[in-house]
């Protein structure tokens, strides 16, 4: 039987990988973005399954406004990932330095 405490400890374990991603790669771009995308689903994770656990609705629902939002965070970072790529020939963060004002 899985119990609550797997399922936080999983999304614990998620949550920690995504932290280590972010902070072992800050030179390509795209795994940093995958990064954040895997901390948001381990956040995701843990509001399942407080609101399976606590039977009530609450936390799918937002869940499901999480998950259209960050689709939007998604398609807007590679958007902008795309014309970066195609004015410098790179996606690593540190040459990315044009963007200071």
């Amino acid at each position: 039987m899985i119990t609550l405490a797997h399922h936080l400890i999983l999304g614990s374990i998620l949550f920690a990988l995504s932290v280590i991603g972010i902070f072992m790669n800050r030179k390509n771009l795209i795994v940093l973005l995958m990064a954040i995308e895997l901390m948001l689903l381990a956040v995701n994770l843990n509001f399942i399954a407080f609101s399976h656990y606590l039977g009530n609705l609450a936390g799918q629902v937002f869940v499901f406004f999480i998950l259209t939002v960050a689709a939007a965070e998604s398609a807007i970072g590679l958007a902008i990932l795309v014309v970066l790529f195609r004015n410098l020939k790179t996606v690593e963060v540190e040459r990315l330095d044009s963007l200071k004002g």
